[in-house]
């Protein structure tokens, strides 16, 4: 009689049976265009699973790579030689002449963190860093806790308070450069009429260090207040009421309720200041230039001086200082990434 047909292969012999899979034996991923049995990288499964994203963001790296990566190349390899305005390639009249500079290796580097210019600058800018985010950033939380209550006139008083970041920075400063005038400024006026002597606001260096501070938390107060702000107002009330209802004092629930909330936020804002008073170009540059002599120079107008106005222009000291500020900053922040990490905070 024939065998029933049940749909299933019949093993012919022995040598011809199926070997099925064992337990722990299971089928890999498989991408379109990939060999069979590998798998396939991290990036290109990214790029298979988010592949318009990457679209939309591609202009964007090209645009960046073009604009700050060509420059910073380009540093690099000015740092190496010893390039000024008399070797490089330049014009003159119908003549063209050509770069004639040469690769030094490191040694711009070993003179620049081995003499005094750049140890002693190094040392203001980390000062000025400090005193300006610090203070820049208990001013900023004071104001946000007073914004965040129900006050009278509250939207009047952060419009007022945000104002300073609305207007540019460099009429600010040019503002500020009025009021610091010894003779005809408003800051000597005030005094004088308190029988005070006139205060050389910009021509001392120990005040000119007091006033740039002073103008550039002026300017960083309301981005850190509004960032503040925010953060506070994501902290849930209930926290505060049951706190209360615990007998915390005031203190007690701005110590393990306000701060703790505001860590997220205040990590990034600290951060971002710290990188952006370490750079501030604009507040060292219009009210001191620099001065009185060097006493309020930072890396970053030290840069620029050694490029722009000295003579002949060093541009490969300018660019070797620029490379030395950007590992400075990169060292900080992967320094500050641990220690967030070993905090317990994601970053």
């Amino acid at each position: 009689m024939a065998a029933a047909d049940t749909g299933r292969p019949v093993a012919t012999a022995a040598g011809d049976a199926t070997v099925s899979r064992g337990p722990n034996r299971e089928a890999g991923p498989t991408t379109k265009g990939a060999a069979p049995g590998r798998t396939p990288g991290r990036l290109r499964r990214s790029f298979s699973t988010h592949w318009y994203a990457w679209t939309m963001v591609a202009p964007v790296v090209v645009v960046i790579g073009v604009i700050i990566g060509y420059p910073l190349v380009r540093g690099v390899y000015l740092s190496l030689t010893n390039a000024n305005e008399r070797n490089v390639e330049r014009s003159i009249g119908v003549n063209q002449l050509p770069a004639t500079y040469e690769f030094v290796g490191l040694d711009n580097y070993q003179d620049a963190l081995t003499g005094d210019q750049f140890l002693s600058t190094l040392g203001w800018t980390v000062l000025w860093t400090v005193a300006c985010v610090s203070i820049t950033f208990a001013l900023g939380l004071a104001l946000a806790n007073i914004l965040n209550r129900k006050i009278a006139g509250r939207a009047f008083y952060r419009m007022l308070l945000v104002l300073p970041w609305a207007v540019p920075g460099f009429v600010s400063v040019f503002a500020w450069r009025f009021l610091y005038n010894q003779d005809n400024g408003l800051l000597n006026k005030l005094l004088a009429g308190g029988g005070i002597d006139a205060v050389p606001w910009l021509n001392d260096p120990t005040w000119a260090k007091f006033a740039v501070i002073s103008v550039n938390v002026w300017l960083g107060i309301p981005f850190m207040m509004v960032a503040l702000l925010g953060g506070l107002q994501s902290i849930p009330g209930e926290l505060y009421e049951a706190a209360e209802m615990d007998g915390a004092s005031p203190w007690q629930r701005f110590r393990h309720i306000t701060m703790p909330g505001l860590r997220p936020v205040s990590t990034t804002v600290v951060l971002l200041s710290t990188i952006w008073t370490f750079n501030m170009f604009p507040v060292i540059f219009l009210l001191t230039r620099g001065g009185p002599g060097e006493a309020t120079q930072i890396l970053v107008t030290q840069a620029y001086k050694f490029s722009f106005e000295i003579s002949p222009r060093d541009f490969a000291q300018s660019s070797t200082w620029g490379v030395l500020i950007l590992v400075l900053l990169m060292l900080f922040a992967a320094v500050y990434r641990r220690v967030l990490r070993k905090q317990g905070d994601v970053w």
